[in-house]
């Protein structure tokens, strides 16, 4: 089963007055790539949540906001009243001197450095393990949207090889085709070149034999409907991570599709072919956004 990199999920939980709530939304991206938002008190326990979430989200650009919402409105932080109160009179000593009027300088002092700092006690293991259970409940929504968006893709993904190997079994009775017209041509041309006259029949058959060794792309089509059944047999697979190795599949696709168009030499031909690209380049698309 494919699974998007796409995702949005949301866990709540209470811990005593705390209402502890982790969001997390993903796009895709070639690597996994995390950014966290997180009240300053759990930032040392940060590595832990990257380690977690590395595990469980495998690829894609993840933001992750862990917000907690407490009664207590200064939970978590404390005011340095000395620095306060310093600051404070240098600028009131500062305005004195230069005359200035009455101004509020409450504001200003609070948005100093160091005047308001983050409380250093450490954080309850209880109250980490609500944050855990708040992390636990976001990531199952998380994978569910996730699963129920690469669902949908690989139902398109198989439809499109589908169509693929269809194209491919159209081909065989061109081909027939493609070498009745390819020797009434040439024998065409040469006839109005060197006259029918003169036209060795045992020599003719030997430049139809070469240009058609040139022109066979037996080996390809093979390779190509291989490459389709390693495709679903891919897909069929449990593990989660699989969306490099189709990517790589797709390519792999992609040149024998190409030279099928090479060396096609025939309009219907060369239809297929376009209608092959048309359903890789589908496919790839969808692959773009597969963990």
């Amino acid at each position: 089963m494919l699974y998007s990199m796409t995702g949005y999920g949301r866990g709540e939980a209470l811990f005593e007055e705390k209402t502890i709530t982790v969001e997390l939304r993903s796009l895709n991206s070639k690597f996994t790539d995390m950014r966290l938002r997180m009240p300053q008190h759990y930032r040392h326990k940060e590595p832990e949540l990257r380690n977690i979430l590395s595990k469980r989200v495998e690829r894609g650009k993840l933001e992750v906001n862990l917000d907690v919402k407490s009664e207590q409105a200064a939970e978590g932080y404390a005011l340095n009243t000395a620095l306060f109160k310093q600051y404070f009179k240098e600028l009131e000593q500062l305005r004195q001197e230069l005359g200035m009027g009455k101004v509020d300088l409450m504001g200003s002092i609070l948005r100093l450095p160091n005047v308001v700092g983050v409380g250093d006690e450490e954080v309850p293991e209880k109250e980490w393990a609500t944050v855990l259970e708040a992390m636990n409940k976001a990531l199952e929504q998380f994978d569910s949207f996730r699963a129920a968006e690469g669902g949908a893709m690989e139902g398109e993904a198989r439809i499109q090889i589908e169509k693929i190997l269809g194209s491919l079994k159209k081909l065989p009775l061109m081909e027939e085709q493609r070498l009745t017209q390819f020797r009434s041509r040439l024998w065409q041309n040469v006839a109005d070149f060197v006259g029918k006259e003169n036209l060795d029949a045992n020599r003719f058959e030997q430049e139809v034999l070469y240009y058609l060794e040139k022109m066979d792309f037996t080996e390809e089509k093979i390779r190509l409907e291989q490459h389709c059944l390693y495709f679903l047999e891919e897909l069929d697979k449990k593990n989660r991570a699989k969306g490099r190795k189709l990517g790589f599949i797709s390519q792999e696709m992609g040149r024998e599709i190409n030279t099928l168009g090479a060396k096609a030499n025939h309009s219907d031909i060369q239809r297929e072919v376009v209608n092959m690209k048309d359903e890789l380049e589908k496919i790839k698309e969808l692959l773009a956004n597969v963990v």
